[in-house]
This record gives C-alpha cells, structure tokens and sequence, in this order.
C-alpha cells in the first residue's frame, strides 16, 4: 500500500514543484516504492532534430523518483536527489513520456532508484535512469 495517494503528490507537485507541474507532470498511479508519472507533450519540449529534449526526460526521471520515494515512505518534502545517471536509449517520438520508476533499497538515509521511460504508445523505452535520494532524518 502506497504512503501517499497520488492526488496528494499532484498537488505537492501544484503547489511546491510548479515548474514540474507547469510543463504537464502527473502522477498516474503510486505504490508502495513505485511511482508512474506521465509528462504531457507541447511543442516546446523538442530539440532540433524533432525529438523530445533529454532534460525533460531527466527531470521526468527525478519526479518519479520522488513519487516512489513518497509512495515508500509517505510525505518526505526534503528528500532530494543526490545522484542521477540517465542512459537515452531510442529517440523519443514526439508525445507524451511515461516513466516507470520503483525503489531497488529504502534506508534510513538514503534510497536507491530505477526508472524507465517510454514514450507513450511505443513498447521500446527512450531512456533509463538510475539515482539515489538522500532522506533526511527527523533531526536533520
């Protein structure tokens, strides 16, 4: 069971983290230590070349790291990401991105994360980011 619903993310994500949510972020669903988020697409999100630019993906990435971090351990605001590597694997087609992300190890400290991202409506993923979120302690 998940630590947080996804309509309590979504509005995290409204209210503190407008930017994700300005470029059309949600949370589709949230389990316990995993998280889909979908990133609607606009025209503006395409590099040269017609493809979706990978600081978007990267972003997209982190976001649904944070939701799985959440749905483990409920609201955690000040967890941040300490490491992200993205591997881009397919050229993105322009549309929306789906990442799927679920935590591999939650400590006490820190949690450790994968996710893949697809674009939506294709079955080969576009990219796959690995990354590890630091959780601060009630003292910290």
């Amino acid at each position: 069971m998940a630590a947080i619903t996804v309509d309590d993310f979504n509005r995290i994500m409204e209210q503190e983290l407008s930017w994700a949510h300005d470029i059309g972020m949600r949370a589709q669903s949230i389990g316990d230590g995993e998280a889909v988020i979908r990133l609607g697409f606009a025209d503006e999100m395409l590099r040269p070349g017609g493809t979706v630019a990978g600081p978007f993906m990267m972003a997209l990435a982190d976001a649904a790291m944070y939701a799985a971090v959440m749905g483990k351990l409920g609201v955690v605001k000040m967890a941040v990401t300490s490491n992200l590597n993205i591997n881009f694997l397919h050229r993105p087609h322009p549309g929306a991105l789906l990442a799927e992300a679920r935590a591999l190890k939650v400590g006490k400290r820190l949690a450790m994360l994968d996710v893949i991202i697809y674009s939506e409506n294709h079955d080969e993923p576009v990219a796959h980011a690995t990354g590890t979120y630091s959780v601060p302690q009630p003292n910290d």
